[in-house]
């Protein structure tokens, strides 16, 4: 399949680049409007996977912030902070090679974030506490209220 094999590409280029061995395209109408690969360790940035990589691409090219219409192809299962990004991107599909198992086999477990996210939050490992409900609420009724906001 020619769009996976160019995510596979991207992961394989990735590691000649000191990056994780992951890589994605995004397509729209049978063409790639969109690739990543994995950045992390190349700008410092934990948000930069292969497919948070791609995403930005695609958007950047298509001037747009929704994704509907595209699929990403991804050379390994998408972890949960990727997961949620093809969610807010709106991306109709996601096809994948390896699995969140075959990563984890090489050290890249995502288990532990699963298992951290269904949890209640005063159960989490990383101490979660609100302050100023109030006011946070209101700018968000603001932007609500807002006659010529853009959704997304």
């Amino acid at each position: 399949m020619e769009f996976m094999q160019e995510a596979i590409s991207l992961a394989n280029k990735s590691i000649t680049e000191h990056g994780g061995p992951f890589g994605a395209v995004i397509t729209k109408n049978g063409k790639i409007v969109g690739r990543g690969n994995n950045k992390v360790t190349i700008n410092n940035d934990p948000t930069a996977h292969a497919e948070v990589t791609a995403i930005r691409d695609a958007c950047e090219k298509l001037k747009t912030f929704d994704l509907s219409g595209c699929e990403i192809y991804s050379s390994c299962e998408p972890c949960p902070m990727c997961l949620a990004a093809i969610y807010w991107a709106r991306l109709d599909k996601v096809h994948f090679g390896a699995t969140r198992v075959d990563a984890a086999d090489i050290g890249f477990d995502d288990h532990f974030f699963y298992e951290e996210l269904a949890l209640p939050l005063d159960q989490r490992h990383v101490p979660m506490y609100q302050v100023l409900h109030d006011e946070a609420v209101k700018v968000m009724q603001q932007w609500y209220a807002k006659e010529d906001k853009v959704e997304y």
